[in-house]
């Protein structure tokens, strides 16, 4: 029967046939192990010499790392593998025998890692952060279609930023001026006045010199949008949908948590509602807390978030920023005006902001008010201005960077790790 190892726990005390490469192995004179994974798992294949043909058993001594082949095999309960099952080995159908390869098992730089970011994803560490990612996505779909939202692709190729910023990656259209997509957010309010309720997901893009551990230059957003939502609604859209995608994740990668050390008690805490401060009052906290150089205007940077998320064993919400530190399409708070109805979520544990979110703002007059002072042009404009024009509501969105997600959840101390191919300020390749 021919099956894959994360299907194996159909066939306990049955041979089994599974495509693999030998990720590892050792041996000794009687009996060889042998480390395979086949892209759904990993599992140990046993050889004894005793109980193969000598052929078999100087065959599989001789192996060597990442060589493709095709087992045989009968399943049996093993309870010290994470997967609970080995495989003792029978027969050995060798397709590829590798030679010389790069990534041994011992340590390496991160720079030759990520020379090697094609072979590097391989490695078991590397292999759950990426099923973590996978079920984080699949259970994203689940929650928004649970919901209601229709999802829509917004455009990569547009004429306008929606941060109204410089961190844009320029290129020519024909013969108009066009940029990779910082956001699909304004497309997507758009769609929201013909669908309701709208998500996207796709890769965006920021041209922002940075070298952090928060910060990739291509990276992936899931944004939705909500037409009749107010500022307390998306916030609740918001704890919702994170608490699910980490219980998502607790469920269906035990595994990949297992192999990748994370402290699951964490993990469970996750459940709506977080908690939520003010700008105002995480000031106060800052103040009070060894950092009295911060003033009331100021952007929070990554020492200040890891500070307020310290007081939490959850996600925190920091609501109601300045109108100056924010896009020229946020809500103004109509009872304090200096202030928008806004949030940012903060991760837990030192990963920072996960979502970005606000009420934008609805008023034909007040949303042409704001895009003179950012001096953006109305031309540009003028397509998002007429959805204030034709039967404007109140509508929010919000914006999860699904890398930090990613890394927070599966615990890795850097945005590299969680995307398959990432693009960092001076890597393109491979």
């Amino acid at each position: 029967m021919k099956t894959t190892i994360i299907e194996v726990h159909k066939y306990v005390d049955q041979d089994v046939k599974i495509g693999v490469w030998v990720a590892n192995k050792r041996s000794s004179g009687k009996i060889a192990f042998l480390q395979l994974r086949d892209g759904t798992g990993f599992i140990q294949g046993v050889v004894p010499k005793s109980d193969v043909d000598e052929e078999v058993f100087q065959l599989a001594k001789s192996l060597t790392q990442e060589s493709s082949l095709y087992v045989i095999g009968r399943v049996q309960k093993d309870d010290r593998s994470p997967l609970g099952f080995e495989l003792l080995v029978s027969h050995i159908e060798v397709i590829h025998q590798a030679v010389d390869y790069p990534i041994t098992p011992k340590e390496h730089g991160t720079e030759f890692l990520m020379d090697h970011r094609h072979l590097w994803l391989r490695s078991k560490r590397q292999h759950a952060v990426m099923k973590v990612r996978n079920e984080i996505i699949r259970a994203t779909y689940e929650f928004f279609n649970k919901e209601g939202f229709t999802k829509v692709d917004p455009p990569i190729l547009t004429g306008s930023s929606p941060e109204g910023g410089s961190e844009l990656f320029h290129t020519k259209y024909f013969d108009e001026d066009a940029y990779l997509s910082q956001s699909g957010q304004l497309h997507l309010e758009a769609a929201a006045m013909a669908l309701g309720k709208v998500f996207s997901f796709g890769p965006t893009f920021r041209a922002e010199k940075s070298k952090t551990r928060r910060h990739l230059i291509e990276f992936w957003m899931i944004e939705p949008e909500m037409a009749f939502y107010e500022h307390d609604e998306s916030l609740k859209v918001q704890e919702q949908y994170v608490s699910f995608i980490v219980q998502s994740v607790l469920k269906n990668c035990q595994i990949e948590l297992k192999t990748l050390g994370r402290d699951v008690t964490k993990l469970e805490k996750i459940q709506a509602p977080f908690p939520r401060i003010t700008y105002d009052e995480a000031l106060k906290f800052l103040h009070e807390n060894g950092f009295s150089d911060v003033k009331w205007g100021d952007d929070f940077g990554a020492p200040h978030e890891t500070a307020i998320a310290e007081s939490y064993d959850k996600p925190v919400f920091i609501t109601h920023y300045p109108t100056t530190l924010k896009p020229f399409y946020m809500q103004p708070d109509p009872e304090r005006p200096e202030v928008v109805l806004c949030a940012d979520l903060i991760a837990p544990e030192g990963y920072g902001e996960i979502i970005g979110g606000s009420e934008r703002i609805n008023d034909y007059d007040l949303l042409k008010q704001r895009l003179d002072e950012h001096n953006l042009e109305f031309e540009t404009y003028k397509w998002y201005l007429e959805l204030r024009k034709y039967g404007s509501v109140p509508h929010a969105g919000f914006g999860l960077g699904l890398e930090r997600t990613v890394a927070w959840i599966s615990g890795v101390e850097h945005v590299r790790e969680t995307i398959p191919f990432p693009r960092l300020l001076n890597r393109l390749y491979p």
